[in-house]
This record gives structure tokens, sequence and C-alpha cells, in this order.
């Protein structure tokens, strides 16, 4: 311990290393339940790129594992660190670097805030289309780490999409350069979507070159009421088939609805079993919302309110935004699972999901990014309750079995860490995984980066 810290002293200032336990102890994990994490010998914040090299020879040096984090919203367990790690926390690189109109491009450092991006970019004209949940706090860096989604991914697609080159410092503190600032470029193998959703087990971020888009129209939302899940799920697979192309399109269960009514006094019909909102940022969203609005009625939809402007529409976006605190209030921990399915199977998903619940005896809301099949079930639990608690992670395992049986995939957006990591073999499947585990000891022979996590 001595002998690291006065290592990281020699080339870092004062101010960049946190040792009292007490406080290192808060940067231990992230959001997700039933992950372990411990209290790291120590905790870096960098502000420059030769410092994190710095952190990296010195690990590797000594072959102390290192954990890198951004604001630790993540719900896998990712950003966890065990008893004596390194945490690199790269908050403190927090500069935006460029913003090119002509290029339609951004250079950030990983410490950047989606939101202050996304606002920074709006004064130009662009846009920065991801956009998590976790938007007001979460970083650059740590959504390139899990390769996070968002609300709008059904039309404008995930983080990796928009992600065009990187700075990285490897493990044994060399920099290394991928990707292009240009429109087009596969020069090689594409080193660059390897990086995006690595949760940091190949290298650390520093730097990324980011693709932006012209501003869309403001939205205006729709919201139908359906009688079930069933037939709200028809209505998206009717909406996707004719050709519609929404900015947003999501979906809530009868258990989310009732617990955002609960928290919000929403004044949504107790008799509604399925909420599904649509959003058009087209040229002419009023007509989209009308065509989408009959598909919905022909789906079996009880009632379609279509927002006529900016106001009403955000009226109708709150209840989404809702949804998971207004599903944490059910219990005193949950966790959120996030699998996606083909779109053709989101019907399946959902009534699996609902008997799963039933038969384990818990409350388990759903709210799905439902354009894209990804669903969002969040288990609701006593964490004090042993058996419950036993329960809740029962249905979790059941739910990703779920989505796996439906042609899914365990992780849409949230990415694997250590909550999923025997999930991720499964899908994988032998070579699959012999071959990703090959790719991270080329990239980090010592195995000090994130260990544990993915595999």
């Amino acid at each position: 311990m001595d002998d690291l810290l006065e290592r990281l002293r020699a080339g870092l200032p004062a101010e960049a290393l946190i040792t009292d336990p007490e406080v290192t102890v808060s940067y231990g994990r992230d959001m997700a339940s039933f992950c372990d994490a411990g209290t790291p010998a120590v905790v870096v914040l960098p502000r420059t790129v030769e410092q994190v090299r710095h952190v990296m020879r010195t690990a590797t040096a000594l072959r102390v594992p290192v954990v890198p984090q951004g604001a630790r919203t993540g719900l896998s367990g990712a950003a966890n660190a065990s008893d004596g790690w390194i945490v690199l926390s790269l908050t403190k690189m927090d500069r935006i670097l460029e913003i090119s109109p002509v290029d339609r491009i951004a250079v950030v450092e990983p410490g950047v805030i989606n939101a202050v991006l996304s606002r920074a970019v709006e004064e130009h004209g662009l846009c920065y289309p991801p956009d998590p949940s976790s938007w007001e706090e979460c970083t650059i860096g740590g959504n390139i780490g899990t390769a996070s989604g968002g609300l709008c991914c059904v039309k404008y697609g995930v983080t990796a999409e928009y992600v065009l080159g990187l700075e990285v410092v490897l493990a044994d503190g060399r920099l290394l350069t991928t990707g292009r600032r240009t429109a087009k470029g596969v020069a090689g193998y594409d080193l660059t979507r390897l990086f995006v959703g690595s949760e940091g087990s190949l290298g650390i971020v520093v730097k990324a070159v980011l693709g932006l888009r012209p501003k869309p129209p403001a939205q205006l939302v729709l919201g139908a009421e359906f009688p079930s899940a069933a037939a709200a799920c028809a209505a998206v697979c009717s909406i996707m088939e004719r050709g519609h192309t929404p900015s947003l399109l999501e979906l809530m269960d009868r258990t989310t609805v009732r617990a955002v009514n609960t928290l919000g006094n929403m004044g949504l019909p107790d008799t509604t079993e399925a909420l599904l909102l649509a959003a058009f940022d087209t040229a002419d969203p009023a007509a989209d919302l009308a065509a989408v609005g009959e598909l919905c009625l022909a789906a079996g939809a009880t009632e379609v309110v279509p927002a006529d402007s900016a106001a009403e529409s955000e009226l109708l976006l709150q209840a989404r935004r809702m949804a998971l605190p207004a599903l944490e209030s059910l219990g005193t921990a949950t966790m959120i699972d996030d699998v996606c399915v083909p779109r053709s199977r989101l019907g399946a998903m959902l009534d699996g999901t609902a008997a799963i619940a039933e038969k384990h005896g818990l409350t388990i809301g759903v709210c799905a990014h439902a354009g894209d099949g990804n669903t969002h079930p969040v288990v609701c639990f006593d964490q004090h309750d042993p058996d419950e608690s036993r329960r809740a992670r029962e249905s979790f395992d059941e739910i990703m079995a779920l989505g796996l049986e439906l042609g899914g995939t365990i992780t849409g957006e949230h990415g694997v860490g250590t909550l999923k990591k025997e999930w991720l073999a499964r899908e994988l499947g032998p070579v699959g995984l012999e071959l990703q585990r090959g790719i991270k000891e080329t990239f980090d022979p010592l195995g000090i980066l994130n260990p544990g996590k993915l595999f």
C-alpha cells in the first residue's frame, strides 16, 4: 500500500488522490443490486491523459487492479471495486474540446456529462442523440463503456453508432488512437467499436470523437391506452410493420401505470392495462400521430390522445419519466432488468414476465423501449427479507432466461458487469466466450483492467 501511494504521488498532484477509507468506500460501487463491492485502496481523479498513463504504468508495475469509473449510474456492477484496488474516476476530465458544425463532430473528454454535451451542440443547431434516462448525471465515458441507449434509440440508435474515434490508455500505459474524424473510414479492424461496451476491461477511454446530427424539429407525442399488454404490443408491431419511424415508442404495463398514477396523480383510468407513448419529430408530426392513432385503435386501444403542442407532449412524457421512481416506491429495493427481444416477441416477453411475477409472489413492473423490443422489468422487493430477496434474484434470472428463449439478448443497453456474467456465457456459447477471453488477454495480459467483469 505504501509503495503504491508513493509511486502514484510521484506523477500526480496531491488533490488527485483520495485515500481516506470513509471517502473511498463511497466510490466502491454503482447502482446495481446483488453485486459485491469493496473499499478501494485509493481513488485517483486525473485531469490529463499523462496522469492516466502514469496510473496505468504504476498499476502494471505493481500488478494492482484498476476499475475505471464515470458517474456510477450504471446498473450492472461494472463500476464496482474490490478491496485494495485503484479506482480511476474520470469525472474531472470533463472538457468539450471541439464542436465542428461542418464535420458534424464533437471531441470530448470522458467526464463530460451527457446533458452538458447535448446542450452545447444544440447551440450550433446540432444534436447528440443518445439520451440515457440518467443523462443529467451520466458521463460520455460511462456511456461508451456500457454502450448506453435511451428513449430515442428507435429512430436514432445507440451510443455505438455515434462513436467515430477514441484515444485509449492501455493497461501498460501506452496510448492508442482508433477510428477517424471523417464521415467514412474502413481502414483495418474496427477497434473503436470493440471498446464501446467493453466496460473498461480493455483500456481507459480518455478522448472520444462523436458524430452529431442536425437538430430535429420539436416532437409531438401521442398516448394510447390499451385493455391488455398484448394489444399494446400488437400496436407496436403494426406501427413498425407499416414503415413508421417514431422518435420515441415507449410502453408501460399495468403495474407501472398504477405506480405512476399513485405517485404523480396522473389521472389514468384504473382500467388501463398498458400505456403506449409514440412521438414524431418529422416535418408534419400531427399527420404521423394521426396515422399511428388509427393503428392503435385497430389494435384495440380504448383511448388515443394526441398532443397538439410541445407543452402537451411534455405532460404525456412525464408519465414515462416517472416510471422508475414510481416503481422504486413499491419496495425497499429494485432490480432493473434489461432484456431485449425481437419486436415480434414483445408481447410474449411481457406475458412471460407477468407469469414470473405471479409465480414468485412479487411485484414486477415493466417499462419498455417498445420500438426496440428493449424491456426493463423492474423487480420490487424488500431487501431486508431474505426469502423475498432470494425470490427477487430468481425471478431476475428467469426473466433473462425467457429473453434468450424468445431469441433476445440479456442486455440491450445496461451492460453485463458482474450481475450478468453467467448469463453472458450462456448467450455467447463456448466458442464465442473463448474468443472474447482471448481478446481480453491480448489487451490486458496481466488481467488488471476491471477484473471479474463480463467474464
